[in-house]
């Protein structure tokens, strides 16, 4: 399998910048790192209609969430929106690191899209992230009227980690009466069974910039009994006992990735308990493309079915 050019591009220059990887310099130094690289990776950020801070509750307290209203969206009724969660191993990231494509994703999908930056592992271990995940999701839902949104026409979505904390919202939100009924799920080369190695994991051990060794640090930062919490459906989707009547979903993989097969195998199994599900794989491409769109051309591919589905969803 050949790597894309864009994607060689970027390995080229995380090789060519020295940074250590992320096991051997610890979680503040790589969340620094990390950061940084988006200033790289990412092209300039696109003019939104509104942005906007804000904080949900939460069960550890205020969760900071970011409002994004996208250019030619309708100001005079309540709008659609994407609840964002993004990436980073659910150990790095934050609001600024994805900024550019929640902006961009709120301006071609013509939508709202409200990004949640949950609490972080080793300071807050499983399940940390996903009560915050699902906190935020809740209080969105509850207070949409004063956030312009239509409640009725919600849907959640993130890559990696984020992909993750999507499916678990979506798996929470279908078995609880009073939360929200979501439209779509949109997961990005998600984590989907912490509790399995699949052949992809094997294939591209090696290749940047997500490693095994660098997804299993990540892992094992996050859950606080691995052989336990990984069976568990809130860190491993895929175990969940049910997963029929789940809203539908749209799936992005990385054809050069070690999470593809377990993305896949996530959707296959919505297939198989009759969720309605669309996969891309996209050839040749690296983990974390969407997010390096200044030298991915196909961030803005992705990006642009991203908005189709979600259209096509609040429709």
């Amino acid at each position: 399998m050949a790597i894309h050019p864009d994607a060689a591009k970027v390995v080229e220059l995380i090789i060519a910048s020295g940074r250590p990887p992320y096991p051997t310099i610890g979680h503040v130094a790589a969340r620094e790192i990390f950061v940084a690289s988006r200033a790289i990776l990412q092209p300039d950020p696109s003019p939104v209609a509104e942005v906007r801070d804000l904080a949900a509750t939460g069960p550890a307290g205020k969760i900071p969430l970011r409002l994004y209203r996208g250019q030619g969206s309708d100001t005079k009724s309540p709008q659609p929106a994407l609840i964002y969660y993004h990436g980073g191993g659910w150990v790095l990231g934050n609001l600024d690191s994805h900024d550019g494509v929640c902006r961009d994703i709120a301006n071609v999908a013509q939508c709202t899209v409200i990004s949640v930056d949950y609490r972080l592992a080793p300071e807050a271990k499983f399940p940390a992230a996903a009560d915050d995940a699902i906190a935020a999701a809740q209080w969105i839902h509850d207070n949409a009227a004063d956030l312009g949104i239509d409640r009725g026409r919600l849907a959640v979505g993130g890559d990696s980690a984020g992909g993750n904390l999507s499916a678990v919202v979506a798996l929470y939100a279908r078995d609880n009466g009073n939360a929200p009924k979501l439209k779509l799920q949109v997961l990005i080369y998600p984590s989907a069974d912490m509790s399995s190695v699949y052949p992809s994991y094997e294939e591209f051990a090696e290749q940047l910039p997500l490693t095994r060794t660098t997804m299993d640090w990540f892992v094992d930062l996050y859950l606080s009994d691995r052989e336990k919490d990984a069976k568990d459906w809130r860190a491993s989707p895929l175990h969940a006992k049910r997963l029929a009547s789940l809203p539908p979903a749209f799936i992005i993989t990385a054809a050069m990735d070690p999470l593809r097969d377990e993305g896949e195998a996530f959707a296959r199994a919505l297939i198989k308990a009759g969720v309605p599900v669309e996969v891309k794989r996209f050839d040749g491409q690296i983990h974390g493309f969407l997010t390096m769109g200044r030298i991915i051309k196909d961030s803005q591919a992705a990006i642009a079915d991203i908005a189709t589905e979600l259209r096509k969803a609040f429709a």
